[in-house]
């Protein structure tokens, strides 16, 4: 299987709340993995030393401080362009957090707006 179908239906498989995702990707062939790093790039992927995975990809679904899904499957789909087979493992996923933010002197109209665009 493709890594980029792998990872949308790891995606389409959480819940609608989500907002935290960790993976583990592993390349099978380690030749090419200076090839596959340019790609993960994209991503922001953490590269594991001396560990049986290769990188730590970290998915934020609306907020957070990680790679967005789009930026993800970015990456994999120019690993799948370049041939580079592998696989993806879930280790954590988050869900139910809610974004925080300061809104002091801000109008009401916008405060409703977030709420409804950020609803649970």
């Amino acid at each position: 299987m493709a890594l980029l179908e792998e990872f949308q239906g790891i995606v389409d498989s959480l819940p609608a709340d989500w907002t935290d995702l960790e993976l583990d990707c592993r390349i099978f062939d380690e030749s090419r993995y200076v090839d596959a790093a340019t790609s993960m790039v994209t991503c922001n992927a953490q590269p594991y030393s001396k560990a049986e995975w290769h990188w730590r990809l970290l998915v934020a679904h609306q907020f957070g401080h990680a790679a967005s899904v789009g930026a993800v499957r970015t990456a994999l789909k120019l690993l799948d362009q370049a041939g580079i087979a592998g696989e993806l493992a879930v280790r954590e996923v988050r869900e139910g957090r809610v974004e925080v933010n300061q809104w002091w002197g801000r109008p009401q109209s916008v405060r409703d707006a977030f709420r409804q665009l950020r609803s649970q």
